[in-house]
């Protein structure tokens, strides 16, 4: 199956492997130069499988309640319906998206264990995840607009790192995070968008562009991406451009993923992502696309 990313095929002589790292108490240093050198860091198998698929389970559960996710097949499979009665019977639907992401069995896979475990050796100190938690359900036929994380998060320290985890086993097919070689380099783009605050800045819009084909071949770059297995995760620098591949399942299946952020605890953070009740853009976790029925069509901030 040909990939794409926002309906633009991405040819393979563009579309290049993420490099991947190993993680061991004593590679903190190897592992920052490695951020340094390519704005992220592929880590295979760190977390716990049977936690993350405990997680992934007890999500789509959720999501069956509310008429998303089919139960003709095993509900762990994520198989989306193509409809949603979320709209019906959920009468608060920032309310719901907020008690689906703050499942004890999420938050002991992104907030606990071996992911802490990691950004303590990282960042050389106890550290302090956002609260809020970013849960995508990639549903067919969807895609992640390509952006820097700086944008919706600069009200702190500067020393932030985002966590990509897939929620079970993804194929590139199946919607990937797909990386821009080099994109945390772009000094062009970096300079445009440092200090810009998508919350104060309404006429800027976060996402730079849904064409990531064309804009890779112009800076003569490539795409980076790959196949990942429930454990692994992807973490990114504030300026590492990225977005994701077109979520073409052969299944119908729903690309799940948590997007999660990172930083020393002695640092300032951003407000705006902690606390019992978050505010975060406005409006708590009502503010996600994912908020919205499955069958809503996405929002690019």
């Amino acid at each position: 199956m040909s990939l794409t990313s926002h309906g633009h095929p991405v040819p393979p002589e563009i579309l290049g492997p993420l490099n991947e790292s190993r993680f061991s108490p004593g590679a903190a240093s190897s592992l920052r130069d490695r951020m340094e050198e390519d704005g992220y860091l592929l880590l295979r198998g760190l977390l716990n499988r049977d936690e993350v698929l405990r997680a992934r389970r007890e999500i789509f559960e959720r999501l069956a309640e509310v008429g998303e996710v089919s139960t003709e097949h095993p509900v762990e499979e994520g198989v989306a319906t193509g409809t949603s009665q979320r709209a019906d019977l959920v009468s608060d639907l920032s309310q719901f998206w907020q008690q689906v992401s703050e499942l004890p069995s999420l938050r002991r896979v992104t907030h606990s264990g071996p992911m802490i475990e990691f950004f303590e050796t990282f960042l050389g100190g106890p550290v302090r995840p956002f609260d809020f938690l970013w849960l995508r359900t990639m549903a067919p036929g969807k895609a992640s607009g390509f952006h820097y994380d700086h944008v919706y998060m600069n009200r702190g320290t500067d020393h932030l790192f985002s966590c990509w985890t897939p929620l079970g086993d993804v194929k590139r097919e199946e919607g990937t995070l797909l990386v821009m070689e080099g994109s945390h380099h772009f000094q062009d783009l970096i300079s445009k968008y440092r200090g810009v605050d998508v919350d104060r800045d309404s006429s800027v819009n976060g996402t730079i562009t849904l064409d990531p084909v064309a804009m890779a071949q112009e800076r003569g770059v490539r795409l980076l991406s790959g196949d990942f297995q429930a454990g692994d995760i992807l973490i990114l620098d504030m300026f590492c451009l990225h977005g994701s591949l077109d979520n073409n399942s052969s299944q119908g299946k729903i690309r799940l993923s948590c997007d999660t952020r990172y930083q020393l605890a002695s640092e300032p953070i951003d407000d705006r992502w902690i606390g019992a009740n978050p505010e975060g853009h406005g409006g708590g976790y009502g503010g996600l696309s994912a908020a919205q029925p499955l069958t809503a069509p996405p929002i690019f901030r």
